[in-house]
């Protein structure tokens, strides 16, 4: 496969983003975008030069020349869409939080094996070069035994009805939005399986405002986890070890330094990667590679990490009572 044409569900704020990167990855190519109504399907593709536009998912699921479809929606119609495509054996990149709970995940999973397709989460953190130096320093045994990893994302967005943020029947709140970058940290470096999850949750409206997450793990490591849409903080992660730690600087999950200090907090080494576009590249590439390699999912994303990511927040949505529509 010389180059992937791709195929965007979802005309929003993101997805106009990634239209921007697919512009500037060469490998890319702007086949179709699809929205609910055809003429906002035709001024997208109009505007970032997609060669098709369709007025509805199922048009465009159907098109038999689409290498990769980008899913774009709001979270709780991933499952839905993303379900659509791997039902006509289509290649799929299906944005963060990919479906609201465990068993969508599972559902979608197993249709993927059974069409022999490909399929990834958008989980573009595990993509850049920064996190993946900082795992590099890890497994180098740089830090040590990693015994603490410290996340927060939160930052204050004011309350409008109708966000999407703010939507049950939208898969709003702060958990699948924002608290799954701090948990995707904490379970790809420390597993997927802590021996206790402590969880409190700010729930008003049926979404979850703020979280705060301890998680402790077998040998006592642990993680500290605070995420939502109260307070604004500079959103910074530290792994700490027994030789020393790493900061990834503000805006953790898309941030372009990282900061390698020994165990007396002097700075051995820092680099910093500047994104050759929007950052979104990185996990284009990893699709094309794959899809050149013939795999069926990521190294960098793979099913069994997002799994473990999907089961920590329906067990502290659980925990704490939270239920979501149509989940």
């Amino acid at each position: 496969m010389e180059k992937t044409r791709w195929g965007i569900i979802g005309t929003g704020k993101i997805a106009a983003t990634f239209a921007k990167t697919l512009a500037a990855v060469k490998d890319a190519v702007l086949y179709a975008a699809a929205s609910r109504t055809k003429e906002r399907a035709e001024v997208f593709a109009e505007e970032f030069g997609f060669a098709k536009s369709y007025g509805s998912y199922a048009e465009l699921a159907a098109d038999p020349d689409i290498d990769a479809v980008y899913i774009a929606t709001p979270m709780a119609s991933h499952f839905a869409d993303a379900k659509l495509c791997l039902e006509h054996g289509l290649n799929v990149l299906c944005e963060k939080s990919v479906t609201l709970s465990v068993p969508q995940l599972q559902e979608l999973l197993a249709l993927a094996k059974e069409k022999d397709v490909f399929f990834m989460e958008a989980m573009w953190m595990k993509c850049r070069p920064i996190y993946l130096q900082a795992k590099k320093w890890i497994q180098e045994g740089r830090i040590g035994e990693v015994r603490m990893i410290k996340a927060d994302f939160s930052n204050l967005v004011p309350y409008m009805p109708e966000d999407r943020l703010y939507k049950p029947d939208c898969g709003g709140g702060a958990l699948l939005d924002l608290t799954v970058y701090p948990l995707t940290i904490a379970a790809d470096i420390l597993g997927g399986e802590p021996s206790e999850i402590i969880c409190d949750m700010n729930i008003s409206g049926g979404v979850d405002l703020s979280d705060t997450i301890i998680l402790r793990y077998p040998g006592g490591a642990h993680a500290s986890i605070f995420a939502g849409f109260e307070l604004p903080l500079r959103n910074t992660a530290l792994i700490s070890g027994t030789e020393g730690s790493i900061i990834l600087g503000d805006w953790f999950h898309c941030t372009c330094e990282a900061v390698l200090l020994d165990s007396s907090r002097n700075e051995v080494e820092k680099i910093q990667i500047p994104d050759q576009f929007t950052g979104y590249e990185y996990e284009v590439e990893e699709v094309h590679r794959c899809l050149r390699e013939g795999r069926k999912e990521s190294a960098l994303v793979p099913h069994s990490g997002t799994m473990d990511v999907m089961r920590l927040m329906d067990q502290c949505r659980k925990q704490c009572g939270l239920t979501l529509p149509g989940e």
